[in-house]
């Protein structure tokens, strides 16, 4: 393809951007292949100030991993246990409750839920988790349970799992998380998670969510055996149940830790992809409000750089996170509030604290806090 070709080509995709037009695989395919990371973050920039403006935001949340065994053996994965590993940990009521009263009393918004598919823990026990910590606190939003968690549920219990997320709304839970989705195409899946819910499985329990009225978040592990056309499909399967449902929130692109896994031999996506990850993200998936740059994974300096390219959010406070340090990364393990807010004005944007369902958080003296206007649709 001849240079003039590509610019014709460029010029003609910068035009669907301005216009706010949707970029199709093919587009998506030229970009990846053809556009500099300039002229990327550029078009991904345009995206991102005509939905966010100059804002990005961040919340005060804490992570809860209940127990690390698991059933499955996901070769990515460097979280898991066996049940006689000695690394292997199930947390009992007392000391869950412990870690929820921790996040209330830092003032934490919400409290992230997610952990190893038990095979010994019954669904109750994780029905449980929802029910005695909404008790005790319920102003602490509870984002929990990925869709490879609710099929697993189903799975124990033979009932389908708009029964269990509706029973478990009932009971407290606010939001689900986005993980599991690892890639959804089926080249790449069964390499990866091999047993573990397909892609019709994921995508179904977050539009039975969405239709249950809960709001939901969708992630893509990239940087592993996967290639271009794989994240491309990835994102446009989500685009197209977002157009059904409205029901996602944030985009969240996770980048592959290969330490202490089966894929070790894979090098970390450099910072390079990174960039160029989150802003054909925030190209391709026109549909979703928010594209995040979760720090935990990517680093703070990487974080940061992507908020001129494509993200407008950057996670939050992140207290006790197990599952990505455990394969190798080494950021943080939590971040304050005053660092976050450093970090989002150097690189140039306005840091505006929202709780899990992009309500602005008004801090008042002390810890207390109330809900603001909403901030953005989410639709």
């Amino acid at each position: 393809m001849s240079n003039g070709t590509i610019q014709k080509r460029l010029s003609e995709i910068r035009g669907k951007v301005e216009n706010a037009q949707r970029l199709s695989f093919d587009d998506g395919l030229f970009l990846d292949k053809n556009a500099d990371l300039p002229t990327l973050g550029e078009l991904a920039n345009i995206v991102r100030e005509r939905k966010n403006g100059n804002v990005t935001y961040y919340n005060v949340n804490e992570h809860l991993n209940p127990t690390n065994i698991c059933v499955y053996r996901c070769t990515f994965c460097a979280f898991r246990s066996d049940l006689k590993d000695p690394r292997g940990y199930k947390m009992s009521d007392e000391q869950m409750l412990e870690r929820a009263r921790e996040a209330d009393s830092r003032g934490c918004t919400e409290l992230h839920i997610v952990g190893g598919l038990h095979h010994q823990a019954p669904y109750e026990w994780y029905l449980n988790i929802i029910k005695i910590i909404h008790r005790e606190f319920p102003d602490l939003h509870l984002k929990a349970w990925t869709a490879v968690e609710w099929d697993w549920f189903a799975r124990m219990t033979g009932r389908p799992t708009k029964d269990l997320i509706a029973e478990m709304r009932d009971a407290g839970l606010g939001s689900l998380p986005g993980g599991g989705a690892e890639i959804f195409h089926p080249e790449i899946r069964p390499k990866i998670c091999e047993y573990k819910a397909d892609a019709s499985i994921w995508l179904r329990i977050h539009r039975e969510a969405h239709e249950l009225g809960l709001r939901s978040n969708a992630t893509m592990l990239y940087g592993h055996i996967e290639s271009i056309e794989h994240r491309l499909d990835h994102m446009i399967r989500l685009r197209e149940l977002q157009d059904q449902t409205g029901g996602f929130q944030t985009f969240i692109p996770l980048a592959f830790h290969p330490d202490n896994t089966r894929l070790s031999h894979i090098p970390k996506p450099s910072g390079l992809m990174d960039l160029r990850t989150r802003a054909l993200s925030r190209l391709m998936l026109d549909n979703v409000p928010h594209i995040k740059a979760y720090w935990v994974m990517l680093g703070i300096q990487i974080a940061q750089v992507s908020q001129s390219y494509g993200a407008d959010d950057i996670d939050g406070t992140v207290v006790h996170e197990k599952i990505y340090h455990e394969a190798g990364s080494d950021s943080p393990q939590e971040m304050t509030v005053a660092s976050l807010r450093r970090l989002i004005e150097e690189s140039g944007r306005v840091p505006v604290e929202r709780d899990t369902l992009y309500h602005e958080v008004i801090r008042e003296a002390g810890r207390n806090w109330k809900q603001g206007r909403q901030l953005l649709s989410v639709g």
